[in-house]
């Protein structure tokens, strides 16, 4: 791996010394002055320069060891506190909540928390660790970027204390130094940026032993009986199509196709590949009708496709569901004209069951369409999906824009009258929905589960998991046995929602 390189002045060299790696939450450099400055005889500036320079290069390589040395011994140390847990788990419970903090600082997982968390914690990560590799060449190549930002801190100390070295001396800095310290400052960034991109590449499995931030609970009033979901340990196994007749189907709010499409580590073909979905519904898509001819052929074998966009304001709104089995009828909208301009459903007939994707009006900013959704558009769409269900079960699926119970919100308390969480959007979700015998499919099999789909970018995103549950899938309760796995993929990346799934028996 690329390894960051401090450049140390000829008067921090000959004057200072490391003396203490601090492996706790990161590094830190202890800087101690050894002996006291003596008159040092003049000498040319020639003379001087070459010899900053020499010491310099000389720095780099044992920089280049110290560094490499530190990574390595961090991580042994990380191995042998997961290993230590993992070999005794019930040695956690006698910890105390300082104990178990000082373990979780350690190998670098949040110190935030009850004890029961923290022991969550570092459970999750012992598991972790232990279904993959063990080799220390792996664990320095997946150190988590804030390490490598840690090291990276090294280098700013190191430069901040050459500031206290006289003014005559950094007037004279020679080219060739100016050139190494633009160089570590490039590869310095060129790791930091490439760990980013290795962290939030949208398939790719997560580091061993890092903790997933969604499988630790967040909220800010849980119940005594709330877990976090983790869907490595909380899905059933999958079935084998030979055996089983079922159809699996997947929702994904993408705020915007043509951005995803576009960013780095993103591939349709492998989301498709990964999940094996029959069905795939997206919402907040944002094309315009100009552009779904080159999109219809976005997933080879997904032949089926079907779009519908806003017309009232271009790149906005925009929902499509895509197939590789054949419906047997598609309708778009509700029937509606001030529903329907702005390309919230589509309505698709196989022969068990309707499918429909909906993107749900949010009541915007200052609640300004509150009314119209609760008023309007809840009562319209549920009277819908009964004069569907006269003639087969129903399935409705996407970003219903409401978080139905406080177990689906970080901070219930703080967002009474946010939009999504207020008492009249609940209610309504409620009524129009819930007591009319539609199911929520993933809080039927997971009651107790904290778990969310949606993470604002304006609060840290997904990494703080302070979010909300915004996509379902409801159904008919005539079907809602045969539900086999209501799912959230957390870990797929490229939107502020996560994708949603729902295997069904036929």
């Amino acid at each position: 791996m690329p390894v960051l390189r401090a450049s140390f002045s000829l008067l921090l060299l000959s004057n200072y010394r490391l003396l203490h790696w601090n492996s706790r939450g990161g590094a830190s450099v202890v800087i101690r002055k050894i002996d006291k400055m003596k008159p040092q005889p003049r000498s040319s500036y020639s003379s001087r320069s070459g010899s900053r320079v020499a010491v310099a290069k000389q720095a780099q390589n044992s920089n280049e060891a110290f560094v490499e040395s530190v990574l390595k011994e961090d991580t042994t140390s990380i191995s042998e506190e997961i290993e230590q847990v993992r070999s005794d788990p019930e040695k956690l419970q006698s910890m105390t909540v300082r104990e178990l903090r000082e373990i979780t600082r350690r190998v670098g997982i949040s110190t935030k928390g009850t004890k029961k968390e923290l022991v969550s914690a570092l459970l999750s990560s012992a598991n972790g660790a232990n279904n993959g590799k063990d080799s220390s060449s792996s664990a320095i190549q997946n150190i988590p970027s804030k390490r490598k930002e840690s090291l990276t801190a090294i280098e700013e100390t190191v430069e901040d204390a050459t500031m206290i070295t006289k003014s005559t001396i950094k007037q004279k800095k020679s080219r060739n130094k100016e050139k190494l310290v633009q160089s570590t400052a490039i590869k310095a960034n060129s790791v930091t940026e490439n760990t980013q991109l290795e962290l939030s590449t949208d398939l790719q499995e997560p580091i061993v032993g890092q903790v997933e931030p969604w499988t630790i609970l967040t909220h800010k009033n849980p119940k005594a009986e709330w877990i976090p979901y983790n869907p490595r340990s909380m899905r059933p196994p999958p079935l084998c199509r030979e055996n089983v007749k079922f159809v699996k189907l997947l929702s994904w709010n993408v705020n915007g196709l043509r951005a995803l499409l576009k960013s780095k580590g993103f591939s349709a073909i492998q989301l498709a590949q990964r999940e094996d979905f029959d069905v795939l519904c997206l919402q907040e898509t944002k094309i315009q009708e100009k552009d779904v001819e080159d999109l219809k052929e976005l997933i080879e074998g997904y032949s089926n496709s079907f779009w519908t966009c806003s017309v009232s304001k271009l790149g906005y709104s925009g929902t499509a569901i895509i197939s590789r089995i054949k419906p047997i009828s598609i309708s778009y909208g509700l029937g509606v004209p001030d529903h329907d301009s702005e390309g919230r459903l589509v309505t698709v007939e196989f022969d068990n069951f309707y499918l429909l994707c909906s993107y749900v009006p949010n009541s915007g900013d200052g609640l300004k369409r509150l009314n119209y959704r609760v008023t309007e558009w809840d009562p319209s769409l549920s009277n819908y999906l009964k004069e569907l269900e006269k003639s087969k079960p129903v399935i409705l699926t996407g970003d219903l824009n409401c978080a139905h119970q406080e177990i689906d919100i970080f901070n219930p308390a703080g967002n009474k009258r946010s939009a999504g969480f207020t008492i009249e959007e609940r209610e309504s979700f409620e009524k129009c929905y819930v007591s009319r015998g539609f199911v929520d499919t993933f809080r039927k099999q997971h009651p107790n589960v904290v778990g969310y789909t949606y993470w604002g970018y304006r609060h840290g995103g997904r990494k703080t998991n302070k979010g909300w549950r915004l996509d379902y899938f409801l159904v008919s309760d005539s079907i809602a046995d045969n539900v086999y796995d209501s799912y959230i993929l957390p870990d797929i990346a490229g939107s502020d929602h996560c994708p949603i799934g729902l295997v069904l028996k036929l």
